[in-house]
């Protein structure tokens, strides 16, 4: 899939709209957040246009991942942070419509709680089996 010209995270990956680059390869290009919760988050995206991970070509995906794996280990490094949290949004929360990997420097009670939300509970063991039944199933049809 190429470039879709309406979209900011492919200007950037062209050279095209300025960013902050921390990373890039021929595949993927890593560039800090204009609205970072801390300072150091990254944003990770393939150079081509996908929306979604599910959209993201089998080829890519192990790619992709192995550079966020570098940026989760870099990125606290250079912001002299313990940890880090790695996210995706599909399509929901997803403010840009170009799949991206949000690598966010961490340190314990650093107030970030925006990607948390309310826990639920299963009502009973039986809905438990019912709920992963489910998943099996989908993930039996899509495999």
């Amino acid at each position: 899939m190429a470039s879709d010209p309406d979209c900011s995270f492919c200007r950037i990956a062209a050279g095209e709209e300025p960013a902050e680059i921390v990373f890039e390869d021929d595949a993927s290009i890593a560039f800090l957040d204009d609205r970072p919760l801390f300072h150091g988050h990254s944003l990770l995206i393939p150079r081509e246009h996908h929306v979604t991970l599910a959209d993201l070509p089998d080829d890519l995906v192990a790619s992709l991942f192995v550079r966020a794996r570098l940026l989760s280990r870099a990125i606290p490094e250079a912001m002299d942070k313990p940890g880090s949290f790695v996210a995706l949004n599909n399509v929901v929360s997803q403010s840009v419509p170009h799949l991206h990997v949000h690598v966010v420097p961490r340190r314990k009670k650093d107030g970030l709680r925006g990607f948390f939300w309310p826990r639920t509970k299963y009502e009973s063991a039986a809905e438990l089996r019912r709920v992963g039944k489910r998943v099996r199933d989908a993930v039996a049809r899509l495999d």
